[in-house]
């Protein structure tokens, strides 16, 4: 009978945080499907599980929240087990269980057997690169390591995510060729530090080695780099992303700070003089790359001439793409020994001088593309435009390039020429180049 039962599950599966989180799901839901259950992405179903975040205050929030929300429906009747899994899961554990009772059961972040199991569902090991993609179809995320060995003062990811481990080139070949056989055109490359990748297994930073087996599968036609540190990068992987088309001329490089005295507090193992010197290097190698980093305000002891440091050293370095985060002071790791003296009021007015730098900065740069032509890739149809993006940009972070709809049909996932008639901070607008 319970067998039976089970054969008529729904499986929701709710994802929060991370690009990380989306993958991490995918691979979940793949999995429920080899094994004949009914899965869905963020739709109805009456057993939930939620993928947590668990980094920083407002993302622990929402992952709260959100359990509550279905706590109070399998109350209701409307569900009938809540499952939870992911990075809050896998920190807060023990006060998770005696907080919300309510919840079936909790797991961490590399518990997926078990979760499986809960969910009547066995680990199929032999899946490698199987998933339910969830972003839309044109493009997919590949992350190519789990956890980090950084030790920098502020982050908790170690904590939830373990130390560093590369998945071997082969195993990303064969899930970048199932990708594509789905349609999938532009990989976006995932890990919490893309530099690292290699060492633990094949004693050498191996990023340029995955590249140009990466390059070599057919039907992928961008490979995007994300989340590089900037300590110990692998400079010969910018002579391959100049000389090879399909390796998208972008990386983001979250920096964090810039002040010689917050980047040593924070235990980044870099220098004001050596982060310049690198980002100059990146663009002499590679002179039509874009560069999208992030920076935290308001870190313990950041003074006002720390914050104008980093202020001046946005306007000098014009950075292509920014975004700007108020430090979030988190338990258990090293910087939480500090005193989280910068009131909030004055990490959000950092914050926002931030933004609006870079705002006045994006608005110039975008200015400087009119009449410009460009390969674009469509994502989706909105009210009366086709959105697209340029290989110098990343879906939900970055510009996106709005088309009259009106110019004719343009397909999804498609690549085509346009020719940018106006600009604003954020958004490029454009018509189809020789359309006739």
């Amino acid at each position: 009978m319970r067998t039976k039962q089970l054969n008529k599950n729904k499986i929701n599966v709710i994802t929060l945080g991370c690009s990380k989180n989306v993958y991490d799901s995918e691979v979940l839901m793949g999995q429920l499907r080899a094994n004949e259950q009914e899965v869905v992405h963020e739709q109805e179903g009456n057993v939930v599980v939620i993928n947590t975040c668990g980094f920083i205050d407002n993302a622990k929030e929402e992952s709260v929240n959100t359990i509550l929300e279905y706590v109070q429906k399998k109350q209701a009747g409307t569900v009938d087990k809540v499952f939870v899994t992911g990075c809050l899961s896998e920190r807060y554990k023990p006060d998770l269980q005696k907080e919300i009772p309510d919840v079936d059961a909790f797991f961490g972040t590399t518990e997926l057997p078990n979760l499986l199991k809960a969910l009547g569902a066995d680990y199929k090991q032999e899946l490698i690169g199987e998933r339910l993609t969830t972003t839309p179809k044109n493009y997919a995320y590949l992350k190519i390591a789990e956890g980090c060995d950084r030790p920098c003062s502020f982050c908790a990811i170690p904590l939830m995510r373990g130390k560093h481990k590369s998945t071997p080139i082969e195993h990303l070949v064969i899930e970048a060729k199932n990708l594509a056989a789905q349609g999938v055109k532009e990989l976006i490359l995932i890990a919490q530090d893309l530099t690292y990748y290699g060492l633990d297994i094949y004693q050498k930073r191996a990023l340029r080695d995955l590249l140009e087996a990466l390059v070599a599968v057919e039907g992928i036609e961008w490979i995007r780099l994300h989340y590089a540190f900037p300590t110990g990068f692998p400079m010969e992987v910018l002579d391959f992303m100049r000389a090879e088309p399909k390796i998208c001329n972008y990386i983001d490089i979250p920096l964090q700070h810039i002040s010689d005295k917050i980047l040593k507090s924070m235990r980044r193992g870099t220098t004001q003089a050596k982060t310049t010197k690198l980002l100059q290097d990146f663009r002499s190698h590679v002179p039509e790359m874009t560069i999208r980093t992030t920076l935290i305000v308001g870190y313990p002891g950041e003074t006002e001439e720390d914050f104008q440091t980093l202020l001046q050293w946005v306007k000098d370095m014009r950075f292509e793409r920014l975004g700007c985060f108020t430090y979030s002071h988190e338990e258990n790791t090293h910087a939480f020994q500090l005193v989280d003296d910068v009131p909030d009021e004055v990490k959000m007015e950092r914050a926002n001088a931030i933004m609006a730098v870079q705002s006045q900065i994006s608005w110039e740069l975008n200015q400087a593309k009119i009449g410009k032509v460009f390969k674009v890739v469509i994502d989706r149809k909105e009210g009366k435009h086709y959105v697209g993006r340029t290989e110098h940009d990343s879906p939900d972070v970055d510009n996106e390039v709005l088309i009259l709809a009106d110019q004719g049909y343009l397909r999804t996932g498609d690549f085509y020429q346009v020719i940018i008639n106006d600009a604003a901070d954020f958004d490029l607008y454009a018509e189809l180049y020789n359309a006739q």
